[in-house]
């Protein structure tokens, strides 16, 4: 399995490296500090998403509903702050509010009426897409950046003055030296194998290098954008919780070996509801993000963003059968998807042409999978 794993990650930076090789020599302006700022808005949005879904994947379950809750929940907010004047951050609570009591329920229809997440969530997506048409009226509401929508629309307009994106990536630096070399004394305690310190140096150099070159580029067009910090504040807190919080130990054991985490006392249904509950607050904030990036309210916002979310998944390595998945491989899958269709965008690619493209990355993506769920060697 480390094995296949490693062909895995080795064939997926070779993938990434392609994908921007072909791009940038087929348009000057993928790889310029505009298309690039832009493609980090739109990483962030995939990413934050395909977070989410990681922790329902985890324990070896679905959510198909995500894209046409993205929809509903920014469509709730918009008709709220621009239709009924509501403060924009009174409208955002009301409407993060809703979708962690929709997707509470879901999480305990699954599991107190055991039908399968596939049906409950592929209900969900329907059922949603069409309350996100009534919500909105088949219309279109501007997102603007008026008085009244400043913060809501300043999710994807605000950037970090560069000064402060500076000091921004040298925290970020300070504070992953800390935890790395925290780590390393931990384990030297307990006697557990640690890399060599010249190992850790090179990639703490490495870490360096990749942080400075993104804010010097971000900071070639506005600065770093607040969508890119918001994504990271996701990405840390997941983390958090999945590899070190005992919930996040149960999401790995359900999707492990659902029995013997029965066995070992562990609560399968509080686990599984509140799995689907952090599902609905990160669908509420993709929501405000995907709407605030598409400057309005439409009934196309959030369409087939629940497939981006699981190939950014599975390309990352997440298992969907479940027990296998970490944060950093599903930013990098997202990196890869989003990438794909920035490209395929600035190039103005056919619309039927993207359709292609995502299924064909998507079914590669479950290949992949099955094979290294079955362990079985490559083909040489």
């Amino acid at each position: 399995m480390h094995d296949n794993l490693s062909i895995r990650n080795f064939s997926l930076v070779i993938a990434l490296i392609l994908i921007w090789i072909f791009f940038g020599l087929m348009s000057d302006a993928f790889l310029g500090a505009r298309n690039l700022s832009q493609l980090s808005i739109e990483l962030a949005v995939t990413a934050t998403l395909a977070l989410g879904m990681l922790i329902v994947l985890l324990p070896g379950l679905i959510d198909l509903s995500v894209g046409s809750g993205v929809g509903l929940i920014g469509g709730i907010a918009s008709v709220l702050v621009f239709q009924h004047h509501y403060p924009a951050p009174v409208a955002m609570g009301i409407a993060v509010l809703v979708a962690l009591l929709i997707w509470r329920l879901m999480g305990t229809l699954i599991v107190r009426q055991h039908v399968p997440a596939f049906i409950i969530t592929l209900g969900g997506l329907l059922i949603f897409k069409g309350l996100f048409w009534l919500v909105i009226q088949n219309a279109t509401i501007p997102v603007s950046a008026g008085n009244t929508g400043n913060i809501y629309a300043a999710l994807t307009t605000f950037y970090l003055p560069p000064i402060y994106g500076y000091l921004l990536g040298a925290g970020i630096f300070a504070a992953i030296v800390y935890g790395s070399l925290r780590a390393r004394s931990q384990r030297l305690a307990h006697r557990f194998a640690v890399e060599e310190r010249e190992i850790l140096i090179l990639k703490l150099i490495v870490i360096f290098q990749g942080l400075l070159l993104f804010v010097l580029t971000m900071n070639r067009f506005r600065g770093i954008p607040l969508s890119v910090i918001i994504l990271g504040t996701v990405a840390f807190a997941v983390h958090t919780i999945t590899r070190h919080t005992p919930f996040g130990r149960h999401l790995y054991a359900i999707g492990g070996n659902e029995e013997a985490a029965v066995l070992s006392g562990i609560p399968i249904q509080k686990t599984i509801v509140l799995a689907f509950t952090l599902m609905g607050a990160i669908v509420a904030l993709t929501g405000f993000m995907q709407t605030a990036y598409a400057g309005a309210s439409t009934t196309t916002v959030g369409d087939l963003m629940e497939l981006d979310a699981i190939a950014a998944c599975v390309i990352g390595g997440t298992s969907l059968k479940g027990g296998r998945g970490k944060v950093l491989g599903v930013l990098f899958g997202a990196l890869i998807m989003a990438s794909l269709l920035n490209g395929m965008t600035l190039l103005a690619i056919s619309p039927e042409l993207k359709f292609i493209a995502r299924g064909t990355v998507l079914v590669l993506a479950v290949w992949m999978d099955v094979r290294l769920s079955r362990n079985t060697p490559w083909p040489a």
